[in-house]
């Protein structure tokens, strides 16, 4: 991993005004608009559910927004608050406080920052979607579970963090249903759902907000006995102040402490962003940059806990919101953040009166969509180890935390992988007789005559641990034979790493203090510089590395013959 030419660092923004246009500007000026109001409520939503105010969703959605699209390596991805980061926020606010999340989230943006100028862009794609899928469901059904107290009116406090107890205070608590909060979360839930059928564009979630506010505020002033809790009853008066910048105080101990959350914070940004931009260029046919990306999002992580906001992520829905609307440019984007910068100007005072019930019902549908439910059904016709991972990963991210389910995710899926390359690898015996075109699609065949005392071996796939293990063991089982040359037929060996060098050398030690000689065929020139630098060729012969097999043979028959 090494910084290779120049920083990859090209914001979209900056080829996007060199040949920019009215016209665009009016589709840009349209599709940010829309953007914006669709993202308000959600920005609301997701600050609430993550366990800070109102206020900071939105200064997140404004100042991270605001960044993603200047800095970033994709022309529409929308930046801001989502809600595959509640989980991991709540538990860094419970267990670390805020200022334990502004450093985890600056420590976050600093990792992805990193990541992109090392550029691990591309490698963060081969995440495997087994755990991407499995997480990504984990996250919704807690998103699910933290709104049923707000959904039916519970008035529970100090609700249990993990999701076993929590849901048995909701079962011993839920003849405390309270119906006038029920159904306004319900109607919200029908507005929203029913409000795509009628067209797609019409933002559901603020139609819902929209009515439903309206209508708990006329009915708690004509029906008797009619109360719903509000955001400011539960927040207090929000504030229509821009935070100013503030310091926080950052040692060893603290940074050791928040490491793996500020590690889990940045794997889950690039993951969803760089997500989210490849769902965006297969509907705008552009490319992503996704170092840029990467370095863009790391930015906007490092400013925003300078004023008091959460992790900030490329958001899909909004993103594909904005594509809808005609947007094709990092200025829609912009838009959309000056939106809400007017909104938290001049709206704040009428958002107090917004019900949690019906945010309780957005996050709900949030949930919905997030689960996935129709991958998760397709992975299970998939092989039985990926199921295996969608499994472990899901239910690690639900009962105990985000941070161990990435982490024990990965490690399986690297084992389950490596097993199922040492299952794919074969290691092949010859002697006698060698066909040439064997495993190759030459229709022309060509038939070696293998000289008695000679054994031809073949690795069929890469040299690792795994497969160097798997040889020795082969190659102890064989060692009764006693031939007088091995032939290590390597021109399938793409790469070879530390533990095959290793037990390579013990191989030709050993075979060389019997008095075998070792001669390596096909060697490929990338595996060749390895051998090379690990001194092999000095220990096996430069003229025993051969890069053919018909060489080698040639070579190992001559040997055979001078001593037999």
């Amino acid at each position: 991993m090494h910084l290779s030419g120049t920083i990859d660092f090209r914001p979209k923004l900056l080829g996007t005004l060199r040949h920019y246009s009215m016209e665009r500007f009016r589709a840009d000026l349209t599709a940010g608009v829309v953007v914006g109001i669709v993202a308000l409520p959600l920005a609301i939503a997701f600050g609430i559910a993550s366990g800070v105010s109102p206020s900071i969703g939105l200064i997140t959605a404004i100042i991270g927004g605001f960044l993603v699209s200047a800095l970033g390596g994709n022309s529409v991805q929308i930046g801001g608050p989502t809600g595959a980061f509640i989980v991991i926020v709540y538990n860094i606010i419970a267990q670390f406080g805020l200022q334990g999340l502004a450093i985890a989230t600056l420590m976050a943006g600093i990792i992805l920052v990193a990541m992109g100028l090392f550029h691990l862009g591309t490698v963060i794609k081969f995440i495997p979607y087994p755990i991407v899928v499995g997480f990504t469901a984990g996250i919704a059904l807690t998103i699910f579970s933290t709104q049923i107290n707000d959904f039916f009116g519970l008035g529970l406090r100090d609700i249990p963090g993990e999701f076993i107890p929590k849901w048995g205070m909701y079962l011993r608590n839920f003849d405390a249903v309270d119906l006038s909060t029920t159904i306004v979360a319900v109607v919200s839930l029908l507005i929203i759902i029913a409000t795509p059928r009628i067209s797609k564009k019409l933002p559901g979630a603020l139609i819902a907000i929209v009515i439903m506010t309206a209508a708990a505020f006329v009915a708690t002033l004509y029906i008797p006995g009619f109360h719903v809790e509000t955001i400011g009853e539960r927040f207090g008066s929000m504030s229509t102040d821009i935070p100013t910048p503030h310091g926080f105080t950052i040692n060893m101990a603290t940074i050791n402490l928040l490491l793996p959350s500020a590690f889990t914070i940045a794997m889950l940004g690039a993951i969803e962003s760089l997500l989210s931009a490849t769902v965006a260029d297969g509907v705008t046919g552009s490319r992503t940059n996704s170092n840029t990306e990467l370095i863009g999002q790391g930015i906007a992580n490092i400013a925003v806990p300078f004023f008091g906001g959460i992790p900030v992520t490329g958001a899909i829905a909004r993103t594909m919101t904005n594509i809808t609307n005609g947007g094709r440019t990092p200025v829609a984007g912009i838009i959309h953040a000056l939106v809400l910068l007017l909104i938290f100007l001049f709206a704040m005072p009428l958002i107090n009166f917004i019900p949690m019930a019906c945010l309780a019902a957005v996050l709900m549908v949030v949930a919905y969509n997030m689960s996935g439910w129709r991958t998760v059904v397709g992975i299970f016709h998939a092989p039985k180890s990926d199921i295996s991972v969608l499994a472990v990963t899901f239910l690690l991210t639900v009962i105990f935390d985000l941070t161990i389910a990435i982490e024990i995710g990965l490690l399986l899926a690297v084992v389950l992988f490596l097993r199922r390359v040492m299952e794919n690898t074969e290691i092949k015996v010859y002697s006698e007789q060698l066909d040439v075109a064997e495993g190759t699609d030459l229709s022309q065949h060509e038939v070696l005559n293998v000289a008695k005392g000679v054994s031809v071996y073949e690795i069929d796939g890469p040299f690792f641990f795994g497969i160097a293990t798997k040889f020795d063991e082969m190659m102890r089982s064989t060692l009764g034979s006693k031939p007088k040359v091995r032939i290590l037929r390597m021109r399938k060996v793409a790469f070879i790493d530390a533990t095959a060098l290793h037990n390579l050398e013990i191989l030709i030690r050993s075979s060389q203090s019997e008095g075998i000689h070792v001669v390596l065929s096909g060697v490929r020139p990338g595996v060749r510089d390895t051998l090379v630098h690990a001194g092999i060729d000095t220990l096996v012969g430069p003229d025993h590395i051969c890069d053919h097999i018909s060489k080698a043979v040639v070579m190992a028959n001559k040997i055979a013959e001078s001593n037999a």
